[in-house]
């Protein structure tokens, strides 16, 4: 049953195909048809298939094929003097050439132009001089509009025609010299010959003796100078080939000079190469010693900052027995001096301390290259968080904000809230009273800075230049040992960053923290 329905389908299917190109086929064979007619010189029977043909292309809308059959049946109706069929079937293919333009919204100038001629012809076969002038004119205009210059060559000589069938043979003659000379100018002498022809038999038809007379000899000088004429142009084109040979010869003359110095040049080019290659390999011999110098100053370099962090290690550790002890020895005095206790036990805590930064910085300073681990964060809802948690350091008269959007940014969130706390507890412990703000910047697609700014004392000039540098200066190591910020500094390089003073602001402080994502 299937296979049955399948067969149907592409029976259908077929017969649709062949539907389709049957009119456009029968269109050909009435057209090939009429032509094999019109050779056995069976006019009627031509004519009427033409027609028959122009009618079938019509109908596909193939125009050019149309008007081609239409203007063939039409001459075939002036050649009986069926002059009104004529100009009926001109008056349809220009209804039919004006539809084609509406439905493909331009002007057909090429098939404008041969039904103008056809009526054209008409009216100078019936001595219409008044109308014919007027088709004249209006083919004029049409071959203008195309712009083609088969079209105006087409046009000249109808023009004649126009001329010397009404007697006008000035104006005749100047359009057969017009299109010779064009032909002349394109050195297509055939075509000069053709035009001499036709306008014997346009003289012959008009029996106008004494435009052949005079038409006539001029064909004969020209056929005695186009022999002239042709024999300049080939001793012109033979010119031309010695001329370009000579060109020939001289340019590979002077191609082969410019080798011959390009040769010389490359010569000195590869002794100079040769020279500079020699010199380049002695630099490298000294590069490569000092290289190797280089790179045993920096073990030797490493060793002793290992060295360095090993002997810093084992005198915090060495340390951290004593303190304890006197830790201790603190408390079991607190009870008989509590003012000499108290101001034991804050100096064993800042000896801790500075002992657990100096191994801080030792441990950063060789892990420089060692970066953290990065994850995502909400800037705002962080930003919030850390200053929450910075409140309680604040005085009363101090006013904290936050101005951070809810963007996601990637960085280690421990050591950020780390350097920011930091941060935020030195802006609280210096400023009596104004604002401390904590604010994040994105500077760029990979780019973002927290900015902490206070309305404190701020840092004096001379200190800001050894601000994040270690061991600048002695001092109290209750106040603090002045290593909170070189650490900061170090854990912003380890995040792909840095923690700079901005100096331009003269309000109190602000220390600005670039990352770079």
């Amino acid at each position: 049953m299937k296979t049955s329905i399948v067969t149907l389908l592409i029976t259908f299917c077929f017969y649709l195909s062949v539907y389709a190109q049957a009119p456009q086929d029968k269109a050909t064979e009435l057209k090939e048809q009429a032509l094999s007619s019109l050779k056995q010189k069976d006019y009627i029977k031509a004519r009427y298939l033409f027609k028959k043909a122009y009618e079938a292309f019509a109908v596909r809308e193939n125009y050019p094929q149309a008007i081609e059959c239409g203007i063939q049946a039409n001459a075939l109706y002036v050649r009986e003097n069926f002059y009104k069929e004529g100009f009926e079937l001109c008056r349809n293919m220009e209804q039919l050439i004006w539809t084609g333009e509406q439905k493909q919204n331009k002007v057909f100038y090429d098939l404008r132009f041969p039904i103008s001629k056809e009526r054209l012809q008409m009216y100078i076969s019936l001595k219409n001089p008044a109308q014919a002038k007027k088709q004249l004119d209006k083919l004029e205009e049409i071959a203008s509009l195309a712009k083609n210059d088969s079209l105006m060559e087409v046009l000249l000589y109808t023009k004649a025609n126009y001329y010397y069938t009404f007697n006008q043979n000035t104006q005749g003659d100047a359009c057969f010299r017009k299109l010779i000379s064009q032909y002349k100018e394109k050195k297509d002498y055939d075509k000069v010959s053709d035009c001499y022809k036709t306008l014997i038999g346009i003289a012959r038809k008009a029996n106008n003796a004494p435009l052949m007379e005079r038409t006539y000899e001029s064909y004969i000088v020209w056929t005695d100078s186009v022999k002239a004429l042709t024999a300049q142009d080939e001793l012109n084109v033979l010119k031309r080939k010695y001329d370009e040979s000579l060109q020939t010869i001289q340019d590979k003359d002077s191609t082969l000079s410019a080798k011959q110095y390009i040769i010389i040049g490359l010569c000195t080019l590869v002794a100079i190469l040769v020279a500079t290659i020699i010199v380049l390999a002695i630099l490298l011999l000294k590069f490569i010693t000092g290289n190797r110098k280089l790179k045993k100053s920096v073990v030797i370099a490493n060793e002793h900052n290992e060295l360095k962090t090993k002997f810093i290690r084992n005198i915090s550790s060495q340390m951290e027995p004593t303190l304890n002890t006197l830790g201790t020895s603190a408390k079991e005095l607190s009870a008989q001096a509590p003012r000499y206790a108290e101001q034991m036990q804050a100096q064993v805590a800042a000896l801790k301390q500075f002992s657990d930064n100096i191994q801080e910085l030792s441990s950063l300073e060789n892990s420089l290259t060692e970066p953290y681990e990065m994850g995502e964060v909400n800037a705002g809802t962080f930003c919030e968080s850390v200053m929450e948690k910075a409140k309680e350091f604040m005085k009363p008269d101090v006013t904290p904000s936050v101005n951070a959007p809810k963007l996601q940014v990637k960085t280690n969130k421990e050591q950020l809230e780390r350097i920011l706390l930091y941060l935020l507890k030195n802006a609280a412990f210096y400023t009596e009273q104004g604002r401390i703000s904590l604010d994040f910047k994105k500077r760029g697609a990979h780019t973002h800075q927290f900015i902490i700014t206070d309305t404190g004392t701020g840092i004096p000039a001379e200190q800001q230049e050894n601000l994040f540098k270690p061991f600048t200066q002695v001092k109290d190591l209750t106040t603090g040992d002045g290593l909170g910020l070189p650490i900061c500094s170090l854990i912003a390089t380890k995040m792909n960053g840095s923690l700079t003073l901005d100096t331009s602001y003269t309000k109190g402080c602000r220390f600005i923290l670039e990352l770079h994502a």
